[in-house]
Formats: structure tokens, C-alpha cells, sequence
């Protein structure tokens, strides 16, 4: 055991890993199924705000700024994949998370839930940002909010960012092309950015998809959401490794 996981006992962890926050909630992605007008291709997202979420109180936030854990900031994936993270995570690392996930919802918004976090309780060291699917409806919006979460964080604070693919299988042919297209225009402003931030490490979930033709539907339920537990498995196993490699 850890020194780290010495200072979490059974209890913490138990009540941390089953309250609210981490819930199983229903996957919902935001977008629209049929071509609309729009500049991109991918036709414009649907309102996200009444969709379903899972966020960490302050109860459960403490004790994560106390061992200096994560906290995580992701969209309909993230909520669906939290809790299986943060069991991963504890047992791996010995690290607490707390998450501000909500589905369908863009970047923008869940750099407004950091900025809120940072103002009201302060940032652990480590934050994970699991969001860029829902950017593909406005993709020149993307790379501001990169800039945003890293004038935030700060120059000392590592950030863990999971890259983009998206295909929706639902969706005309054209959809989705255009929204294959867009996860790269999304995935390479996260490149670009990295050049600049060297505080900001890239969880390549686009490409580990990419490596073989098969894990496109293996690992994808419908193009972007992950398929339990392969999907899953596979992309929180990648986040985990690019913590360990820090």
C-alpha cells in the first residue's frame, strides 16, 4: 500500500466512491440527428442543460483537495464512465476524484464548472478534462477554452485532457464524415495547444480507436459513447496510464 492510500481509509472510501456525485446516470448526446443548417456539417447541439449529470458536493470535494486527488470536468462519457474511473483510480494510484460531468454539454460551460470549482474550494494539482465531443457542432469554439482551462489552472498544475472521436452511427453518411472531420479539427487545436502548454498531456483515445478498424465498433456503442465494459475499460485504463506516466 501506498502512502497515499494509507491516508484514505475503507470508510472514505466507500462513502466517497457511492455518494451522489458518482451516480450511474443515463448516456444522452446532445446533438441533432438530422442535417440542419449549419456551418460545419454535423448540424447544431440540442439543449443540454436538463440532461443527466453527476456532481461531486463539497462533502466529497474535501477530501479530494485534502489528499490533493483529481478533479474532473467531462460531458455524457464521462458521466456514463465516473464512477468506474474513480474505482480504477483508487485502485491504482490511491487518488480521490471529483467530477463535474454533465451530458451534451460543451466545452465552454465546463470551463465555466472549473472556474467556479477554482473560486470556490482552490484545484488539486491534477485536473481532467474529458470534453471536446459536443464541440464538434461548433469547432473554431474549442481552442479558446483550452486557452481559458489553462490560464486557470495555472503554470504548476497538470492537466489531463482526453481527445475527441466522434462518428455518430445514427446520422446521415454526410454527418458523419463531417463529424470524423471535426473530432480531427477539435484533436489537432489540442495538439497545437500542447506545444504551448507543457503542462497540458493529451490521453490519445482518438487514436488508441484508430490503431485498429475493429475497436471502432467494439469500443463505441453508437460512434462516441463507450460500450460496458470493453469501451469503458479501455479508455479510463488509458487516462490511468497518463497519470501513472507523471
Amino acid at each position: 500500500m501506498t502512502a497515499r492510500q494509507a491516508l484514505t481509509s475503507t470508510t472514505t472510501r466507500r462513502r466517497f466512491l457511492t455518494a451522489a456525485g458518482l451516480a450511474t446516470a443515463t448516456v444522452t448526446f446532445a446533438g441533432t440527428q438530422e442535417a440542419m443548417a449549419d456551418d460545419y456539417g454535423s448540424g447544431q447541439l440540442g439543449p443540454w442543460q436538463d440532461l443527466s449529470r453527476a456532481i461531486s458536493t463539497e462533502k466529497q470535494i474535501n477530501p479530494v483537495l485534502a489528499n490533493d486527488g483529481f478533479f474532473m470536468f467531462g460531458d455524457s462519457i464521462a458521466v456514463q464512465d465516473g464512477y468506474a474511473l474513480a474505482l480504477r483510480l483508487q485502485d491504482r494510484t490511491g487518488d480521490l476524484i471529483a467530477v463535474h460531468n454533465w451530458s451534451g454539454r460543451p466545452t465552454a460551460p465546463a470551463v465555466d464548472a472549473l472556474q467556479q470549482w477554482a473560486s470556490t474550494y482552490g484545484l488539486p494539482r491534477r485536473i481532467i478534462m474529458a470534453t471536446g465531443s459536443n464541440d464538434i457542432f461548433n469547432p473554431p469554439a474549442f481552442g479558446p477554452q483550452i486557452a481559458r482551462t489553462m490560464s486557470i489552472v495555472g503554470p504548476n498544475r497538470t492537466v489531463f485532457w482526453v481527445n475527441t472521436q466522434a462518428a455518430r452511427t445514427r446520422v446521415s453518411e454526410s454527418m458523419r464524415l463531417a463529424d470524423q472531420r471535426n473530432s480531427a479539427w477539435v484533436n489537432l487545436q489540442l495538439a497545437d495547444a500542447q506545444r504551448t502548454y507543457p503542462q497540458l498531456r493529451i490521453v490519445r483515445w482518438a487514436e488508441f480507436l484508430a490503431a485498429k478498424l475493429s475497436r471502432l465498433t467494439a469500443y463505441l456503442s453508437d460512434g462516441v459513447h463507450t460500450t460496458v465494459p470493453l469501451g469503458q475499460d479501455a479508455r479510463n485504463e488509458l487516462i490511468v496510464q497518463a497519470v501513472e506516466g507523471t
